[in-house]
């Protein structure tokens, strides 16, 4: 699971938002290419790698120690001038709204004047402490790539980096290429007259990394997580989620849908009217996979829709026209005992389509999806569309991202570790490490004492938890080892050129690991990425070095603002241990029921009043959060909230309350913890997040769990009836 969601710009899969293996939380259909790391992100489980992910194999160890010297190598000139670095977002007395009450508006006390002068961005679409930190972070990286892409004669991670930046930027070329690095694709869709052809098109392009119809990938086996299994997964939609084909309420949306795909296969070189007949055919075909796939809300709420172990024989006869066993061997991979054919009724619909829909269709909906995944690296008329869709259409973004910016996420999603490396070499000092460990050690040592103390939890279930509690492995700031590009060849001719080598690079990274133990060294996150992540499978809690900056983190703060910041972060991620998802793996990261039924019973008791809280909160009118569709990201935010209240007393004991600006540390604490949610969505952001988005909207997290704790009560003075004081038979306790 993720602290926050996706990356800003993210589309959820669309290969420049794609991190290289990053947990996305993965409540939402998998769509093209994208490989199956994405999928597990979401259930807070598998961080698949996205189209990567696992070291090539046959290799010795000395010729290994070689290859990662090289790939290590950087230009250690690299510079940093931080007086060009936007500014962060740290809580300050000055924007309290003293007009409000906090017992009674405490979001409006905490943020209201902050988010009334400060409108969203013309090139974003929302805005508040996540985003800013993530301008901070792609200037960072601004003048690292610019460094890159100067220095003709660098090698490692450095030339890759510079490779990428220099010709993602050479606007004059990509337009000039228009979509002729299209061509050889889009020619040999066009050659796919029967169901035999298109089937092995599928196969071929997917060897390439460039599946457009389902996810393919490795993932830790549920019930061994020491070993990587193949998983297939669905995918091949291109709208956000299932039911924007499916609701009545979505239909504008989804005749928008269709007068895109009109436009894109235009600009493919279809004519017109051909193209709107075209159209026609590839929703009406995206709403059948639509149908027998999952909705973002129903896998996240089931992490078991993830795992569907089968032989090969029996997966072939799930999706006849599709056997499993030639794409295993199409895609270099010795055949298996078992893998996961994840949500099989998916696959069995494409094997009734690869039989009952036409030749014809099959090229249309190819060919639109391989140019619609293309635009954003093709010429202007594509990357113009794509965003009038996508970004402003869905998401009401008014301007698209300057080239430059646009050019960053690609890195990051696509080669996340090349940038990561520069980054911390320039803007991750060690003194933050250094705090960060002691502030994760006295959060453990929170959180055991709470999970000891529970009233509702039988001892045998209490020491499992505590098993689970024990093996918990932090990880911050960068890897300890860090991952090996070599063979990744790229150049300074097309930028189109170098994305699909990286993507082709990915993939088969990602397959290498295919039967192979997990290697527990590596991070599902790049070290500029501002989030964090809790990983079930390997137990682990991560926060790479980006997010470690105010209004989280501050190694020159008092304690009262870092618990009330990071410390509730890191509480969040450990809480994921224990929500509703993440309690059904064990202590090793295997799937495993380790309750008693009574306990199991308490549970869910008692995350049925987080639901129905949350159920009561209004987006916008008519608009209600969808409490389960959001359960796991709330249980993480009380019991990470409660938990670094009380690391913040025991670290602050003994020593006299500062009263600083005439603020007691306890409301300093929960003044900070509101800080980190102040932020401002477009309506139609907000709308779409309310679908497809497992956490809730920030205005809420604010006040969801400081409502929850008497401690909060008590430091604001409320009163018994007032809205930040739930009443006894709904107050929520969980951990």
């Amino acid at each position: 699971m993720t602290f926050d969601t996706p990356s800003p710009g993210c589309k959820g899969d669309r290969v420049r938002c794609r991190p290289a293996r990053a947990p996305v939380t993965l409540p939402r259909p998998v769509r093209a290419g994208e490989s199956v790391k994405a999928i597990s992100s979401s259930v807070k489980l598998l961080v698949l790698p996205l189209a990567v992910t696992a070291a090539l194999a046959g290799c010795a160890k000395k010729e290994e120690a070689a290859k990662a010297d090289a790939t290590a190598k950087t230009d250690t000139t690299l510079k940093l001038d931080e007086s060009k670095l936007p500014p962060v977002n740290r809580f300050a007395v000055g924007d309290l709204d003293t007009n409000k009450d906090a017992c009674v508006d405490f979001g409006g006390y905490v943020n209201g004047k902050w988010l009334a002068a400060n409108a969203i961005p013309g090139d974003r679409t929302s805005w508040g402490a996540f985003e800013m930190l993530n301008e901070r972070s792609k200037a960072v990286q601004r003048q690292l790539a610019e460094q890159a892409a100067a220095n003709t004669s660098a090698t490692g991670v450095e030339k890759i980096v510079g490779d990428i930046y220099a010709t993602g930027m050479d606007a004059a070329k990509i337009n000039a290429q228009g979509i002729a690095p299209l061509k050889s694709r889009l020619d040999a869709i066009a050659t796919l007259d029967s169901k035999d052809k298109v089937a092995e098109y599928l196969r071929t392009s997917a060897a390439k990394g460039e599946n457009v119809l389902f996810a393919f990938g490795s993932s830790p086996d549920f019930k061994d997580s020491t070993m990587n299994i193949a998983i297939a997964f669905q995918g091949g939609l291109g709208l956000p989620d299932s039911t924007y084909y499916t609701d009545a309420k979505n239909k504008e949306k989804l005749d928008a849908y269709e007068g895109h795909v009109a436009k894109v296969l235009e600009l493919s070189g279809v004519a017109a009217a051909d193209a709107a007949k075209q159209a026609k055919d590839v929703v009406t075909f995206e709403t059948r996979l639509a149908k027998a796939s999952k909705s973002r809300a129903e896998l996240s709420r089931d992490t078991e829709l993830f795992y569907h172990p089968v032989s090969l024989a029996d997966a072939d006869k799930v999706s006849p026209n599709f056997p499993w066993s030639k794409f295993f061997d199409s895609q270099g991979l010795a055949a298996p005992k078992m893998f996961s054919l994840a949500i099989p009724a998916f696959h069995a619909e494409v094997s009734k389509m690869l039989d009952d829909v036409s030749p014809a269709t099959w090229q249309s909906y190819l060919r639109y999806r391989t140019v619609d995944t293309a635009s954003p690296f093709l010429s202007d008329a594509f990357v113009q569309e794509n965003f009038a869709f996508y970004n402003q259409k869905l998401s009401g973004q008014k301007e698209l991202k300057e080239r430059g910016k646009r050019v960053l996420e690609m890195i990051e999603g696509q080669a996340g570790e090349t940038m990561g490396q520069l980054y911390v070499k320039v803007a991750f000092p060690a003194e933050s490490k250094a705090r960060m460990e002691t502030l994760v050690q006295n959060m453990r040592e929170a959180l055991k004492a709470r999970i000891e103390k529970l009233d509702w939890m039988s001892e045998d279930t209490k020491k499992k938890a505590l098993e689970k509690w024990a093996s918990f492995t932090p990880k911050i700031g960068y890897p300890d080892k860090w991952r090996d590009w070599t063979g990744l060849d790229t150049a300074r001719d097309s930028y189109f050129g170098n994305v699909l080598a990286l993507n082709e690079f990915n993939y088969k990274w990602d397959l290498g690991k295919i039967g192979k133990p997990v290697d527990r060294t590596e991070w599902g996150m790049p070290p500029q990425m501002i989030n964090a992540y809790y990983n079930p499978q390997q137990n682990e809690i991560v926060f790479p070095a980006a997010i470690l900056q105010p209004p989280f983190f501050d190694p020159k703060a008092t304690d009262e603002i870092n618990y009330g910041g990071i410390g509730a972060v890191i509480g969040h991620e450990m809480t994921h241990g224990y929500d509703d998802q993440g309690s059904r793996f064990g202590p090793t990261g295997n799937f495993e029921n380790w309750w008693t039924p009574a306990d199991a019973k308490g549970f869910s008791g008692r995350t049925d009043k987080l639901v129905a809280q949350f159920n009561s909160y209004e987006a916008a009118p008519g608009l209600h959060v969808d409490g389960s569709h959001t359960l796991g990201e709330n249980i993480a935010d009380l019991g990470g909230l409660a938990t670094a209240y009380d690391a913040m007393i025991k670290a602050t004991a003994g020593t006299p309350d500062p009263k600083t600006d005439g603020l007691t540390r306890d409301q300093r604490f929960f003044l900070n913890w509101g800080t980190v949610w102040r932020r401002n969505f477009t309506p139609q952001e907000l709308e779409k997040r309310i679908t497809t988005d497992e956490h809730a909207p920030a205005a809420f997290r604010a006040i969801g769990a400081p409502s929850n704790l008497p401690a909060f009560a008590a430091a604001f003075s409320c009163k018994p009836g007032q809205p930040m004081v739930r009443e006894a038979n709904k107050q929520v306790v969980i951990w």
